[in-house]
């Protein structure tokens, strides 16, 4: 039976940036094992300390902004935020509220078998990150302020997502932007990419907004659409049983597959924003958003786009292809040697993503480098190797380090294609295999197979396929 309501979900995504530097200060971003040593008195919150802003973290948002299709605002203002946290020194977080620096934009997602939906963005704006408590070294709460002033990107969504699959792809689609951009590495697992989400329900049909629940905690894409699953069934139980939903902050257990009550969630007015005092307005003119514009990637769609257009792939290769800009980078970089550009989406997407995927690692340590792996596709073009020897020679390339063709030299691995040759070996084969040629000629088709196979054998898989089967299928129908 369907329900008598309806999901509303907004999501909150914060975006660590890969800036060297802290948003206020010169202190260094980069991971520390040892606790509070990227730290100095501004990101302390020593008194009399003035904070500076980290030019590069305006132009990081602005190009978000601009690749998410917002308005950027010419004069944005910065704020504190006011809450008392222990991993929090200065009692304030350094944000933007009324006045962010980007505004309105949009995200268009394909859900399964559904209309495009556009997910539209209300606001992207920039803030400091806090510290981290540590909970677990005895009894006593520890403090590490290595984070505090780390530069962020906000993106809050209006509440317009109706769905935990169209959140899961919405979210997918901000790692793959903020990756091509290369301002955020997207790792969602070690925390440069949280998701908090705010859930209600309403009377299907109905355009107003239910009490809504905030969750945190979710460390994966698949735990946002897992917490998203929890908290509708939650809260339409409660709705159904005639119940109220209470506006409360819960985190996600993924362990457990539960959300956990927290604390009442806190209204904007609970932080008393206020301009801080202490930095001046954001002005971004027409000539910096330009210079700023002109610094943009290609877009991971455009690129897609063009896959399909210029070289004529297949919407489902193009779309793999270009999950992420140093895959799609690599692929370019094969298709600049060789013009089989459908070969070449066929080892990309199969043997360079499998070998990525087993060793787990980037496309920038992978050992065969892209000229290599289009020489060694253009000599299955050119017949000199099967498709079969090309993995084997592949296989090779990774650990040896060597060019396709000495590997096939040394090993002596050139194909087969002289039609003379080939007739002979057939011929041997068919000699030995009289009952085999009955078979066949009483229409028992699988038996052609048999004959590849032994052929394939003799010749160590050196023989040219195409022949092979030209010549075997002559042979066989000369018999009849």
């Amino acid at each position: 039976m369907a329900s008598q309501f309806e999901a509303v979900i907004g999501l909150e995504v914060h975006a660590q940036l890969l800036t060297d530097t802290k948003i206020f200060c010169s202190c260094s971003t980069k991971f520390s094992p040892n606790a509070n040593v990227n730290v100095c008195p501004v990101c302390l919150g020593h008194p009399g300390v003035l904070p500076v802003l980290n030019k590069k973290v305006v132009e990081f948002a602005v190009l978000m902004g601009l690749a998410t299709h917002c308005t950027i605002r010419e004069r944005s203002i910065l704020a504190r935020k006011n809450y008392f946290y222990p991993d929090l020194p200065k009692g304030y977080q350094i944000s933007q509220y009324d006045k962010p620096l980007c505004e309105d934009g949009y995200i268009d997602v394909e859900p399964k078998g559904k209309p495009v939906k556009r997910v539209l963005i209300k606001r992207i704006h920039i803030e400091e990150d806090a510290g981290k408590s540590i909970h677990d070294m005895g009894n006593d709460t520890c403090i590490d302020v290595n984070r505090c002033g780390v530069p962020l990107i906000e993106i809050v969504t209006e509440p317009n997502i109706s769905s935990p699959e169209e959140a899961f792809l919405y979210l997918t689609k901000i790692r793959q932007i903020v990756r091509y951009l290369n301002i955020c590495d997207g790792n969602m697992e070690e925390g440069s990419l949280r998701c908090d989400a705010n859930i209600s329900m309403r009377p299907a049909g109905t355009t107003g907004l239910g009490t809504k629940a905030e969750v945190k905690n979710m460390n994966s894409f698949r735990n946002v659409e897992r917490a998203l699953n929890y908290e509708i069934e939650r809260q339409t139980e409660v709705l159904e049983d005639g119940g109220k939903i209470l506006q409360q902050t819960l985190l996600w257990d993924a362990d457990k597959n539960v959300a956990i009550p927290m604390r009442g969630k806190e209204q904007a007015h609970d932080y008393r924003y206020f301009p801080d005092p202490d930095l001046l307005p954001i002005i971004v003119n027409e000539v910096w958003r330009e210079q700023i514009k002109s610094q943009m990637p290609e877009l991971p769609e455009a690129k897609r786009q063009r896959f399909v257009t210029d070289f004529q792939l297949p919407e489902y290769d193009a779309d793999i292809l270009t999950q992420q800009r140093e895959v799609a980078e690599y692929f370019e970089a094969v298709i600049e040697t060789t013009k089989d550009f459908k070969t070449a989406s066929n080892w990309v997407m199969g043997e360079v993503l499998r070998v990525l995927n087993d060793q787990k690692i980037e496309i920038e340590n992978f050992p065969v480098k892209p000229e290599s792996l289009a020489k060694l596709i253009n000599l299955i073009g050119n017949n000199t190797i099967s498709s079969k020897i090309a993995k084997e020679v592949f296989a090779d390339m990774l650990t040896s380090g060597k060019e396709a063709e000495v590997i096939i030299k040394e090993k002596n691995l050139v194909q087969i294609s002289d039609e003379g040759a080939i007739t002979k070996i057939i011929e041997s084969i068919l000699e030995k295999h009289p009952g085999e040629i009955a078979q066949y000629l009483e229409g028992k088709e699988k038996v052609f197979g048999f004959f590849i196979g032994q052929i394939m054998k003799e010749t160590k898989g050196k023989a040219n396929p195409q022949t092979v089967n030209a010549l075997l299928r002559q042979l066989l129908d000369a018999k009849k």
